[in-house]
């Protein structure tokens, strides 16, 4: 009878056997199974989440008009491309996966980077998944309880299923998870465009008495365009999230750059479009007074397919909630391998190349988050925490510049690009 000896995974990423011996030659790590398809997927599944089903009015109510809105949804695509454009330079000349923590680290060194991880696993990722999973249990829901309301229950039970299942998805295989990131992705997009397409066909028929002093600069405040920037901001979140998986792209000096170009150019579209169809059945009164923007625009226009509303919006949760931990997963890794979170972190299962414990870490505290009352606003301070850090990484950019000009570069940026996104 022959033995097979035990095969542990050391924490430096090589296979160890029992006899103590390393087999370089067989070296555990994580395969090179992002493609452009995929890496699009990441980057639309996760940044396109409830936001713009649910509730666009933040920044109507405080632009103070239908056209500045527009304008304003408009302006955030565009920061949002130049912050994305200043990652893909990173990108491409930091070839190590963790985004974020691995970019200020590189920049301002092990403290900054610290400080920018230890918030994020406290704090900043576990009340942003508590939130997009409540969402997800609350629209899943919707078609079983309608029209009376949903046991709170209820909600947490299908928000604590649904996160175990991506959890377990995301410890089990890369390839299944890109897979299903993609079919999320597309199912997402059919929903903006049910949207867009009745609302572009009213457009078409004369349906623009709500557009008709778009731009009264009656009830503008200067006061509240930040406010009104800050939730358009929110909404284009995530295009960061293929940087945190750097080290799995295949031919990252390409694929990372034009998959944040095609993503942010899609992504813009959609929310910019799905607004106008909006405003062709509800006018800016009633789009503040609505709930649920996309329900009310289901009901009125789509008859008994609205029902189906609620769950493209549940698909839409779990596609950014499977992308969110997938990319959250391989920054806690490399932190680990840098020293900063326990050694374990950085080990991969042997046979699934899936950084195990790395997914595993979120689960606790996100369930955690669940059960705390007042959850929305640790998110809002906490979401200003992340934007803080985001506008450090943009200013490590400049930094390196200077610092380390013979750095490699595939892809480079014009200086006013990162300067622009930063102010």
């Amino acid at each position: 009878i022959k033995r097979r000896s035990v095969v542990e995974t050391a924490a430096n990423g090589h296979k160890v056997s029992s006899n103590g011996t390393e087999q370089k030659d067989r070296k555990v790590e994580l395969g090179k199974k992002v493609t452009l398809l995929r890496g699009i997927s990441i980057i639309i599944g996760t940044i396109i989440g409830a936001g713009i089903f649910i509730s666009p009015k933040g920044i109507l109510k405080h632009s103070g008009s239908v056209g500045v809105s527009l304008l304003v949804w408009i302006a955030c695509g565009v920061l949002s491309l130049f912050g994305a454009l200043s990652y893909a330079e990173l990108g491409t000349c930091i070839k190590k996966s963790g985004g974020h923590y691995t970019y200020i680290m590189e920049a301002f060194g092990p403290q900054m980077a610290f400080i920018r991880l230890w918030a994020d696993l406290i704090a900043i990722r576990p009340a942003g998944m508590a939130v997009i999973s409540l969402a997800f249990g609350q629209y899943i829901l919707e078609p079983l309880f309608m029209p009376c309301g949903i046991p709170p229950l209820a909600v947490k039970l299908a928000t604590a299923i649904g996160l175990t299942s991506v959890m377990y998805l995301n410890s089990m295989s890369v390839t299944w998870t890109a897979r299903i990131q993609i079919f999320l992705t597309v199912s997402k997009l059919l929903a903006i465009a049910i949207i867009i397409v009745p609302g572009m066909y009213q457009l078409f028929k004369g349906e623009t008495r709500h557009f008709e002093n778009a731009f009264d600069l009656s009830n503008v405040q200067l006061s509240g365009m930040p406010l009104a920037f800050y939730s358009g901001m929110y909404a284009y979140a995530g295009w960061f999230y293929l940087n945190f998986v750097t080290e799995e792209v295949n031919n990252p000096a390409k694929t990372v750059p034009l998959a944040i170009c095609i993503s942010m150019a899609i992504v813009t579209s959609c929310y910019v479009l799905t607004n106008v169809a909006y405003y062709t059945v509800m006018s800016a009164e009633e789009l503040l007074a609505s709930s649920a923007v996309a329900v009310t625009f289901a009901e009125r226009l789509l008859g008994n397919f609205s029902i189906a509303v609620p769950v493209f919006v549940a698909l839409s949760c779990y596609g950014s909630m499977n992308g969110c931990i997938f990319a959250l997963s391989r920054m806690f890794y490399v932190a680990s391998r840098e020293g900063q979170l326990p050694e374990v972190l950085s080990m991969i299962h042997v046979r699934r190349h899936t950084p195990l414990a790395a997914v595993l870490i979120m689960y606790p505290m996100t369930m955690l988050q669940l059960l705390v009352g007042d959850i929305y606003s640790l998110l809002n301070f906490m979401s200003f925490l992340r934007w803080l850090f985001i506008g450090v990484v943009v200013l490590g950019l400049i930094y390196l510049r200077y610092t380390k000009p013979d750095l490699p570069r595939p892809f480079k940026v014009s200086i006013s690009t990162p300067l622009c996104s930063y102010i």
